[in-house]
């Protein structure tokens, strides 16, 4: 028995040490919990806080057209995501910290062993040495993806591994990877990233079949099958944008894209050196370089690498597409067509991490074979992207340049504190945050007139606009990103611009804020939550109550009645 479980742990060695290491990628959350530092933008400040709304909110299985009244005197239940998103139910389950980590866990070990089976199986099957194949996976599964996307990014190659395989297998693939393929669903987006990969695969089995005269069946039931499974996810999207004509999106009034073509360049070099905030691939300083390296190597010793090429290819032209997408020339034709500004298609750049890690692989492979002593080369290589990308990890990262941890942001106690100082039911009053997230008070049980929603209806944008009309005609940036875009329905300050984390250390104060209090009382604003002191409060109607801070929190909380509620 002993000598079964030695032999098992000698042929899987490579893969057990890389779980090994994600464990440790991971231990963090297992261990300090809710003192975790993690991630602000698109983290903190929105998901985990629209997971939290809508698992209290009693409208879990409520119709598209219920809305939640604790954000904007009515949020859309369409605006949060359907009853069949299988992170949601973490949060109906379980406390938030605790589904974050779950759904962590997931995505991690997701993007592993995705890239592991798609690189032995398709990409390098003939390699033989298990380190490079386990190392490249490893690198990949730590990379800093947006956490609230769970295998929006991170599942690309589970799924180009699952589909792959039916389209090899057909009717002899094994159960298992049909079950794998209608659950990658309920843990990933659509519109962000899937919508693409059905494109690709769809027209993969187009080609086929006009090719080479084959109609692929079961590779046809997993692109379709798949396809209707998100249909049915998103089905309160589908009924908000082609059955109720009551409700018109904020996003109607999106007209992303202003760049000329300096600025296209200059988007399309970051985005191929950098990669964007979602789908960061850290391969500026060694995969890209090795990728580039190998190339050269391969064609100096008489060998084309034409797999590794046409997908390092790919890169330059994701960027590049990523970039003029942003171009001021697209304008008559997004003018034109609604479609083409409610919906990003730059978003297929979330491809670029799977994308990068391929060719890493491919480049090591060439360096083993055609280096001398491209072995030790190869795996020091690996070591230090693994290096590299583990250092990243939420909690070292986040703690090293010192933003707040979960239990910080959130600071339960200290609005605990708020409320009862309040003394009514919170649903009898409405605030607005100033210099903070309001997801901070949504969080915590306030029901707030500011929000960052990715739809939520036009009308009231631009109601809340009256609010913050002031501030946004003293500052050119903030009326263009609100006007343009709007999906941070926020009380801007032009003096603070796009921040929106001031501790208590802080010695900030807001000289003079210009916000339309009668507008603000007409939506039933009663409080001002703010975290630094707004010295004119006096003179825009505002009476200051009392300031709030403890041990425990970073922030130190001015909280103001608006004089004429």
């Amino acid at each position: 028995m002993s000598l079964s479980i030695f032999n098992y742990f000698i042929k899987y060695k490579w893969i057990l040490l890389s779980c090994f290491i994600l464990t440790m990628y991971l231990l963090p959350y297992f261990t300090l919990g809710g003192d975790t530092h993690i991630r602000v933008h698109d983290n903190l400040d929105s998901n985990i806080v629209w997971y939290k709304l809508l698992a209290e909110s009693g409208h879990f299985f409520a119709g598209p057209g219920a809305t939640l009244p604790n954000v904007i005197n009515g949020l859309p239940r369409s605006a949060l995501p359907s009853v069949f998103d299988a992170v949601a139910w973490l949060y109906v389950w379980l406390e938030p910290f605790t589904a974050y980590t779950i759904s962590q866990t997931i995505m991690r070990f997701a993007a592993f062993f995705g890239m592991y089976l798609l690189l032995t199986r398709f990409v390098i099957p003939d390699w033989k040495k298990g380190w490079l194949t386990a190392g490249c996976s490893l690198a990949f599964a730590m990379l800093p993806f947006w956490p609230s996307g769970v295998l929006t990014i991170a599942g690309l190659p589970l799924a180009f591994y699952l589909f792959l395989q039916i389209r090899q297998q057909g009717k002899e693939t094994p159960w298992y990877i049909w079950l794998t393929l209608f659950v990658v669903p309920f843990l990933s987006n659509f519109i962000l990233s899937f919508i693409f990969f059905l494109g690709i695969m769809g027209v993969f089995w187009l080609v086929e079949w006009i090719g080479k005269k084959h109609f692929n069946l079961p590779f046809f039931i997993a692109i379709s099958g798949m396809t209707l499974i998100y249909l049915l996810k998103n089905y309160m999207l589908l009924y908000t944008m082609f059955i109720d004509s009551s409700f018109t999106s904020h996003r109607e009034e999106n007209e992303l894209g202003h760049k000329d073509l300096t600025g296209v360049l200059d988007l399309f070099v970051d985005n191929f050196l950098n990669g964007h905030t979602h789908d960061l691939a850290v391969h500026n300083s060694i995969v890209l370089p090795v990728i580039i390296a190998a190339v050269f190597i391969a064609i100096f010793r008489g060998d084309y690498p034409t797999r590794l090429v046409l997908l390092f290819a790919a890169t330059p032209v994701l960027s590049l597409w990523y970039a003029f997408w942003y171009w001021e020339g697209w304008r008559p034709l997004k003018d034109s067509i609604d479609l083409l500004n409610t919906f990003n298609f730059a978003r297929i750049h979330f491809f670029d991490p799977m994308i990068w890690y391929l060719c890493f692989a491919l480049a090591l492979v060439i360096i083993v074979k055609r280096v001398k002593g491209g072995v030790l080369l190869a795996f020091l290589l690996l070591s230090a992207q693994c290096w590299n990308v583990f250092q990243l990890n939420e909690e070292s990262k986040y703690s090293e340049i010192n933003t707040p941890t979960f239990n910080e942001f959130y600071s339960v106690d200290l609005f605990e504190e708020i409320k009862n100082y309040i003394g009514e039911d919170p649903s009898s009053y409405r605030v607005i945050s100033v210099a903070m997230h309001p997801t901070i008070a949504q969080y915590n049980g306030f029901y707030t007139l500011d929000t960052y929603n990715n739809t939520y209806p036009l009308e009231y944008k631009h109601e809340f606009r009256e609010i913050i009309a002031g501030e946004l005609e003293k500052s050119p940036v903030l009326r263009n990103y609100y006007d343009t875009w709007g999906g941070r329905a926020y009380v801007y300050s032009s003096e603070l611009g796009k921040e929106y984390l001031f501790s208590k250390r802080s010695d900030k104060t807001i000289e003079e804020l210009s916000i339309n209090t009668e507008a603000l009382s007409e939506l039933g604003g009663k409080y001002v939550i703010s975290a630094l002191p707004i010295e004119n409060h006096k003179d825009i109607g505002l009476h200051h109550q009392q300031t709030f801070q403890n041990d425990h929190s970073p922030w130190k909380i001015h909280l103001y009645q608006v004089q004429n509620s």
